[in-house]
């Protein structure tokens, strides 16, 4: 059996925002196969739960800089042990410098970024480092991005009021002030509608396969279950055992004890229709998960592409993406949910009362 490793439960708990157990589980069901695991979570209705659930878990801020020109900007994610220390103002202008520096050193990445020397002459990872020992939590740079446009282009920024989140978008085609203020929208969208993608040219064969596959499992087992003393509710059949149904009923797992079930029926399609069915659900996706193919969220009757394509016919040229990035602090980390009191005891060195 192949053998399981931290970064590859990791690796597999950043793609899908399962649990980490439910991720180790999964890579030892599929022998580590990556793309099987997540059909294992899929199946199991754990991945799907987890994206409709909270998932920001660490606490921290994010910094956003912006040139005048609208040419360089920059967004980096600093995180703290509590929401509390997030609001220190020691911890609010490292973020400050930390964006800073990125915006005019362009580190190749976090580990880099730590070795770079900072303005006041100590490598960043020191400077934390002190700021670590000043304000008494552990505080790490988690992630960054920088954009820099070269030639006909612009960029887009957005921070949230709350500081957590905080998106770039990059629009090529014009300079022009028009062009700026549509990036600044699609930032906006992007904070508000998560996009992974740009356009669905974008989307990888083998996620668009999964998808797939995730849909015609659900055709083929969605079940009408009838229990004592309740009405018949319909959904996918995740696993079944002597004991139970886990079903998945408008997005939530559910427990169903078969002592309870009175009547259960499959009422899936006719199988003739699943390619018609699964094609308009990846439509669906697509809208969900593109940015150029999502509703406007200031106006659901258009889509981005319209909105891009309309100001590009007003400037007299054609608009187009580049890249985006969105930030969201704490996304996809697991939280440890802690009892204060127990900790203090420990610390104090005593039992818990």
């Amino acid at each position: 059996m192949a053998e399981i490793s931290a970064a590859m439960v990791k690796e597999l708990r950043e793609k899908t925002g399962a649990g980490m157990m439910d991720c180790k589980k999964a890579l030892t069901e599929s022998a580590g196969d990556f793309v099987k695991a997540e059909e294992w979570l899929r199946k199991k209705g754990v991945a799907s739960a987890a994206k409709k659930g909270a998932r920001v878990a660490a606490e921290g801020l994010v910094g956003l800089m912006m040139s005048d020109d609208g040419k360089l900007g920059a967004i980096v994610e600093v995180n703290s042990e509590t929401d509390f220390v997030a609001r220190n103002a020691d911890f609010v202008t490292l973020t400050a410098n930390l964006v800073k520096h990125v915006a005019q050193h362009n580190p190749s990445d976090v580990d880099a970024l730590h070795a770079q020397p900072h303005e006041s002459g100590k490598p960043v990872k020191e400077l934390i480092t002190e700021k670590i020992a000043t304000i008494g939590e552990n505080l790490t740079v988690r992630r960054f991005a920088r954009f820099q446009v070269e030639g006909n282009g612009v960029l887009g920024s957005y921070l949230h009021s709350n500081n957590r989140i905080a998106a770039l978008v990059e629009v090529l085609g014009s300079n022009h002030a028009d062009a700026k203020a549509l990036a600044t929208e699609l930032a906006m969208q992007s904070a508000a509608m998560k996009p992974a993608y740009v356009s669905r040219e974008q989307v990888p064969a083998d996620v668009l396969e999964l998808e797939k596959a995730s849909y015609k499992y659900e055709l083929a087992n969605t079940w009408k279950i009838t229990i004592k003393d309740g009405p018949a509710r319909t959904g996918v059949l995740r696993s079944e055992d002597a004991e139970k149904l886990m079903v998945e009923i408008s997005g939530k797992l559910e427990k169903v004890p078969l002592t309870q079930i009175i009547k259960r029926e499959q009422v899936t399609k006719p199988e003739a229709m699943w390619d018609k069915i699964i094609a308009g659900k990846i439509e669906k996706f697509y809208e969900n998960n593109c940015l150029v193919d999502q509703l406007w969220v200031k106006d659901d009757k258009q889509k981005i592409k319209d909105v891009i394509a309309d100001a590009g016919k007003k400037l007299g040229t054609t608009l187009t993406v580049g890249r985006v990035a969105r930030i969201e602090v704490g996304e996809g980390i697991e939280k440890v949910k802690g009892d204060l009191a127990a900790d203090v005891a420990a610390t104090l060195g005593t039992g818990k009362a």
